[in-house]
């Protein structure tokens, strides 16, 4: 078998989702382990990382042992052992690096979201296909295990019908206005100018994890909140949010399954996992959580009787099942990166196109019109 290696373009991965599941645990990790099989070929990355602070950039390749970085992009995108480009850079920015980088003929792959705008995450979707470069984009809850061992279920046949899906997502985030109480979200999520926003966010989440899941998405309605309005910055200053760091969302899908979305950052947790989501059959539920997931099977669903005078005779966590750990479960994103990989080299299928980028984008886009206009919103085929 042939062993080659291939120029990887970090851009923008100083940050802690860049550094931690992009550049330590896919990258590094497939270049530890040898590489991944592309076709007939050993497919070693070998990454470059790129961006504005030079201290940062050593610093972080110095810690993780990469010996290439740079923060003179265009003589990076100048170079053809750069192979592909990777962008994790704020919002704001990302079409911009991605159309340098489509110019220079590389191969792109990117975080969500993909642009501000519809009409840019489409524009820009055009551009690669025009140029005829291979990309796509982060989607990386489809290969959670809690998703997968659902996913395995519904293909099994066990839900029968699947009537409804209840998601709720969010923990609480300090607002930094109290010593020893940081915050733990950077502050640039609170504020729109800066690409952050709840909806913009993880909208674009909940389409690709509805549309793979339980069908695409046709009509959404949606109420967005700015709960708190003053937050602390990272040096312990004052600023006035402008971005939602709430949202709350109904999403019917074209098989007729409705989806409510609950997602805030003003939330005190109380349920198995930072992400659950309740799924409801005519056989049977699951709850499904980020890594654990737990089903219910009509043969052994408890019958409730309302009578609020007695404390309830039934536990309601009984009688859940949980579903046992029977392959080894790597890093989503990792697993995301393999494929990407395979696709670029060996041409191997990919179908997470910009343009399935661009669909969160429209859904996050229609959720505000829906917002402000207090009604449904149709969402129209992307094509």
């Amino acid at each position: 078998m042939n062993t080659r290696t291939i120029g990887i373009i970090l851009n923008g991965v100083t940050g802690r989702m860049g550094t931690n599941q992009h550049l330590v645990r896919s990258i590094l990790a497939i270049r530890d382990q040898g590489g991944v099989v592309c076709g007939d070929t050993r497919v070693i990355p070998d990454p470059i990382l790129t961006g504005r602070n030079a201290d940062k950039l050593q610093g972080l390749a110095k810690k993780y042992n990469v010996e290439r970085w740079s923060t003179d992009l265009d003589a990076v995108l100048a170079d053809s052992y750069n192979e592909i480009f990777f962008d994790a850079s704020g919002t704001p920015y990302r079409v911009g690096f991605l159309e340098k980088a489509i110019a220079a003929g590389k191969h792109i792959y990117c975080e969500k979201p993909t642009a501000v705008s519809l009409d840019e995450a489409v524009r820009i979707a055009r551009v690669a296909e025009a140029a005829g470069v291979k990309n796509g984009v982060v989607q990386d809850k489809l290969w959670l295990p809690g998703l997968r061992k659902f996913q395995l279920l519904k293909e099994q046949g066990f839900f029968g019908k699947i009537l409804s899906v209840r998601g709720e997502f969010g923990y609480w985030v300090f607002t930094g206005e109290h010593e020893g109480q940081p915050i733990q979200r950077p502050s640039w999520n609170y504020r729109e100018e800066d690409g952050g926003g709840m909806i913009i966010d993880m909208h674009c989440h909940w389409r690709y994890v509805i549309d793979n899941l339980f069908g695409n998405v046709n009509r959404v309605f949606c109420k967005a909140a700015t709960h708190i309005p003053v937050r602390y910055d990272e040096s312990g200053k004052a600023f006035d949010c402008t971005a939602d760091d709430s949202a709350y969302a109904i999403f019917e899908t074209e098989t007729g399954i409705t989806c409510q979305f609950n997602s805030s950052w003003n939330v005190r947790v109380r349920r198995d996992d930072l992400f659950t989501m309740q799924v409801d059959g005519t056989e049977g539920s699951a709850i499904v959580g980020l890594r654990k997931c737990w089903v219910q099977h009509q043969s052994v669903t408890p019958r409730p009787v309302w009578n609020p005078d007695i404390d309830s005779p039934i536990n309601y966590y009984d009688r859940w099942t949980e579903v046992p750990d029977q392959v080894n479960f790597e890093n989503a994103f990792k697993i995301q990166w393999e494929l990407f990989l395979k696709h670029v080299v060996a041409d191997e299928p990919f179908r997470w196109s910009l343009l399935d980028g661009a669909k969160g984008v429209q859904l996050a886009e229609l959720s505000w019109k829906s917002h402000h206009e207090g009604r449904w919103i149709d969402v129209p085929e992307l094509v």
